[in-house]
Formats: C-alpha cells, structure tokens, sequence
C-alpha cells in the first residue's frame, strides 16, 4: 500500500521557489493499478520519483509497505528501492554492451545476489514476456517493443512490491504499446502489484483501474476505471 499526506516539494532557484507538489494527498492500496496524468510542470514526474525514493519531499509524509521513506537516510533508501520497487522508463535505460538476460540480471548481481540462482528466473521472465531465444541479443540487435519488455522482465526479477512506470508507452507505437501494457497488467494481476505510471496518453491511462490527474502541482481529478479484483 503506498500513502502520500501532504507531500509538497519545494524546488529553489536564485531567490525564487517552485512547488512542484502542493499538499499532496493519496492512498493506493496494494493491488491498484493507478495511472497518473497532467501536462509538463503538473507534478506527475516528480511525485514518481518520491514514490520511487529517487528525491525527498519537503515536507509531508510518503509510505509504502508500511515503511515511512520520506525521511530515510540515503543508504536505507538506496536498499527499500532495491527491495521493493521496480521501475519501469520511457527510454529504457538498458546498458547497450550488455545481453537482454545481462541486462535483466545486472540490479540483481549488484546487490550481491548469486547468478546461478537469479538466471534462471531471468529466462523464465524473459520467456514470459515473449523474448525466448534473443537471450543473447544487445539492446541495438532489439525493436523498441522488445528493449521494453526486456525492462519489465528487469524489473521484476527484484520481486518488487510497487511498480513505477514512467511513460512506458512514450517510445513506441500504438500497437507496440498496447501490448507492452497488457504485459504491465497481466503482470499486476499476477503478482498482485501496486503499479503507479505516469502517462500522457489517455489511451495507456485506461489501462489502469484508477485515474488521478495533477495540475499546477495538486490533484484535480481522481476516478475509478474499473475495480482492481
């Protein structure tokens, strides 16, 4: 479960300020798929990455599982990330020396975990999301589609608890992106995730069960798309 209560976030520039987040408030109880929408400077981006304990909030609270991030230590944080959450990015953000299973594996072996142990749940991720036999192949030998669903494979292999997914759709085509989100749900389904993404693309938004939209740093629409059972 992921709560927000009165998270603002402050940016200083010169002797100006901008409040990216302005008394923020949410709760997304385990299981949602929540999609997050607003133009630029609307918030959506950067109250992703307080969810995904990349910055800090000014001031408020932000807690997921239970666990009160928003005032953590640095090193604690780095470890609640590698525990709980897995993140999905627009660009991908694969390594482009590496395979698609070095890819997927790589998180998991700078945690210190065994690579005897994690391989072979990385090719049955890899399988799952439609890539076995190009194991083997570097990001620039895969379509866009492909570089994505070997993402979410990488992000899954933490077992994570919360999903973020920044513009997961925003590199792809329409036909590409459907399919990368029915593998985000039947993922959330199977998993019994929380997933937050933050999209522009109302068509991707549907895909959740939940749609909040930000303005100018607040919330300014929260609707139910469908019930997350």
């Amino acid at each position: 479960m992921i709560e927000v209560v009165n998270a603002e976030k402050i940016y200083r520039r010169g002797h100006s300020e901008v409040r990216a987040l302005n008394g923020v408030s949410l709760s997304v109880p385990k299981g949602q798929f929540l999609s997050v929408m607003g133009s630029s400077g609307s918030g959506k981006s950067t109250m992703l990455n307080l969810l995904g304990a990349l910055d800090v909030p000014s001031s408020g609270i932000i807690r997921i599982d239970g666990k009160e991030i928003s005032k953590l230590p640095d090193d604690e944080l780095s470890r609640f990330r590698r525990d709980h959450l897995g993140f999905i990015f627009q660009f991908f953000n694969l390594l482009p020396t590496l395979t698609a299973i070095e890819n997927v594996l790589l998180p998991s072996l700078l945690a210190g975990k065994s690579r005897q142990a994690e391989e072979p749940k990385a090719q049955a991720l890899l399988e799952k999301v439609g890539l076995k036999g190009r194991w083997s192949h570097r990001p620039d030998e895969l379509s866009g589609g492909e570089m994505q669903r070997v993402a979410i494979a990488r992000a899954l292999l933490g077992e994570p608890s919360v999903l973020l997914a920044d513009e997961p759709t925003g590199n792809l085509d329409s036909k590409t992106g459907a399919e990368v989100l029915r593998l985000i749900r039947e993922a959330t389904r199977e998993r019994g995730l929380t997933v937050v993404m933050v999209t522009h693309d109302p068509r991707a938004a549907e895909v959740g069960d939940r749609l909040v939209r930000l303005a100018d740093g607040v919330i300014v629409g929260d609707e139910t798309i469908r019930s997350a059972a």
